[in-house]
């Protein structure tokens, strides 16, 4: 133990298992993966174009954030961990896909999923129209290149010396 504690190179080597690997990188971990697909894009408005700054409030409470802007009817109502606005109009109207103005994130209720705004065709306009809104400049553009982590190639880490 001590001729370890007292060594200058320290090189951590870690075995996972395919369990311990699903844990860090699959559903356990939070990682969520949006779908690229969604059969429920037919009620989108046609004009994605011109929509509510992300800043407005909940229509029906007033709420300042957590609000999501429905992509059938552009009205604009709190998340379900507010009042459930937008939720409960999904319940009444089928209009099942919304735009969350806190991280521009996509969710299609029917499919109980996130979408990819980037790469479904139908929600990029309305994805880029929003960052600009936000953030005033044009979204970065995205690789076509897998952002999974089991798609990336290992790295060799050097050790110190």
């Amino acid at each position: 133990m001590a001729d370890q504690a007292g060594s200058s190179s320290s090189h951590l080597e870690i075995n996972l298992g395919e369990d311990d690997y699903d844990l860090i990188y699959g559903a356990e971990s939070g990682w969520v993966e949006a779908k690229t697909h969604c059969d429920h894009l037919a009620s989108l408005s046609s004009d994605l174009a011109h929509i509510p700054i992300p800043n407005t409030p909940c229509n029906r409470c007033q709420h300042p954030s957590e609000n999501w802007l429905c992509l059938s009817c552009k009205v604009v109502l709190c998340s379900r961990f507010v009042n459930k606005h937008m939720l409960e109009h999904y319940k009444q109207t089928t209009h099942s896909v919304a735009l969350s103005y806190s991280d521009l994130s996509v969710w299609c209720f029917a499919c109980d999923s996130y979408l990819d705004a980037q790469l479904i065709q139908q929600l990029r306009p309305v994805h880029e129209t929003a960052y600009i809104l936000k953030f005033d400049e044009a979204p970065p553009v995205r690789s076509v290149e897998s952002s999974r982590p089991e798609d990336k190639p290992a790295m060799d880490t050097p050790s110190s010396s």
